[in-house]
């Protein structure tokens, strides 16, 4: 496997990259990223791959637009260096968000960004947790998309909290809080919510008895925290008793890690899909490693084994 595998990062999360090579007992392959004086993104892989199974290990985690762009030139360098295959691992997928026309002259920018991966001559695209789940089918080429529901359900079931209950923070949400809730063998509840702007929502009822309870907020990202902290808000209202969150991608952007600080979640449940600068690694957030779930769809990507049979995709997806 050493001689036939290749795993490359950029410079959005190499730790992660790291992570993966030391548990499948690879080292991580030698690649240049840094910027020429004009500001443009300069790319030179050291090692030979020539006929190798290469792997790019780049979330589009902010700076979504340089990550990105680091992305396409690595996929475009290993192409131009003759890899026998080049798969794009996306542990975060930017840009998810924007997945549909939901208003009048706004773009698709998710499918935007799956044309540019496949114009780079990606082979097949690794991804995780994405925010909807259409998005696979944007891709002319294969697509795994993995769960990080067992990462983070071992957690908690290690915890052992009492009366617990699993709660989606808004009705989109309601597949992952059943699985999540069959996965934990708990009840689950609803935070129903009002969108008034892209950034203010507003709590109109809390669907299912949780008074009483210990409460986890499942959801996939958390980006301002002001509807996960609003969500809080409104179930500690209702009688529940400790608030914990468990939630796949922290982009954490802007006001969010003030606004955890001064909010009643006793503790934020995290991946390491997007890397945590020091100012945001509060004593509230506890960060989870996905390193082994990446490495073994990895490892079964390069063997041409069976993906899917890493996680319960039935509990997912009931």
């Amino acid at each position: 496997m050493r001689n036939k595998i290749s795993i490359l990062t950029g410079s959005s999360n190499p730790e992660l990259a790291k992570a993966i090579c030391n548990y499948l007992e690879v080292p991580l392959g030698q690649a240049v990223v840094d910027r020429f004086p004009g500001g443009e993104i300069h790319v030179q892989i050291k090692d030979n791959i020539r006929g190798k199974d290469i792997f790019i290990v780049q979330p589009t985690c902010e700076p979504p637009n340089a990550n990105l762009m680091e992305l396409l030139i690595l996929i475009d360098a290993a192409k131009r260096a003759s890899a026998s295959r080049v798969t794009a691992v996306l542990p975060y997928y930017g840009y998810a968000r924007q997945d549909r026309k939901d208003r009048p002259r706004v773009p698709i920018t998710a499918k935007l960004v799956a044309n540019l991966i496949t114009t780079a001559k990606a082979d097949r695209v690794l991804t995780m947790d994405l925010h909807a789940g259409q998005i696979q089918g944007f891709f002319d080429i294969p697509v795994d998309h993995l769960y990080s529901i067992n990462v983070l359900v071992d957690y908690f079931k290690k915890k052992k909290i009492k009366d617990l209950i699993v709660v989606s923070p808004d009705v989109g949400g309601i597949k992952m809080a059943r699985a999540y809730s069959k996965a934990l063998n708990v009840p689950f509840a609803i935070v129903d919510k009002q969108r008034e702007s892209d950034r203010q929502t507003r709590v109109m009822n809390i669907i299912g008895n949780v008074r009483g309870k210990n409460v986890v907020i499942v959801d996939d990202l958390v980006s301002t925290a002001g509807s996960l902290v609003e969500a809080a808000n409104a179930l500690k209202e209702q009688g529940v008793k400790d608030i914990y969150a468990a939630i796949v991608h922290p982009v954490l952007a802007g006001p969010a890690i003030e606004r955890l600080q001064g909010s009643v979640i006793r503790e934020l449940v995290v991946t390491d899909s997007i890397p945590l600068s020091k100012e945001k690694r509060i004593p509230k957030i506890k960060v989870l490693s996905v390193a082994p779930l990446l490495a073994e769809a990895i490892q079964r990507i390069h063997e041409d084994r069976s993906v899917s049979s890493l996680f319960s995709r039935q509990a997912v997806e009931a």
